[in-house]
């Protein structure tokens, strides 16, 4: 089980940390990886880190902002850096088996979300 934590209000230009513990361990051999959706929308990929080796790939639109890191191995986190209000969504930590995949159909074992609301 995925618990997601750290969201809230924040102004746009800012910065915000999630972070998504597992219940168990996380196998070496797990992708985790990050979504969000928006109201309206359909959920899609922000980024993603190979538990292993700790290489990491990203959305377009957050690379350079967005960065996906492991907390000493026991939880997946999520530094979000010059936050944008089309940044306003719910965000989500699940986990996949193969690395590259970008879409939420390749993951699973997803948390509840938490809320991340840009607005000045």
């Amino acid at each position: 089980q995925l618990v997601e934590s750290g969201g809230g209000l924040v102004q746009p230009g800012g910065s915000l940390r999630l972070s998504c513990a597992a219940s168990g361990r996380i196998f070496s051999s797990a992708i985790m990886g990050w979504f969000r959706q928006a109201p309206g929308k359909a959920r899609e990929f922000v980024g993603a880190i190979r538990w292993s080796r700790g290489d990491t790939y990203y959305a377009d639109d957050v690379k350079g902002r967005f960065t996906v890191a492991r907390d000493d191995y026991k939880a997946l986190s999520l530094q979000m850096n010059d936050l944008k209000p089309e940044g306003t969504a719910v965000y989500y930590c699940a986990r996949s088996a193969q690395y590259g995949s970008a879409r939420a159909t390749g993951f699973g074992s997803w948390g509840r979300g938490t809320q991340v609301t840009v607005s000045s």
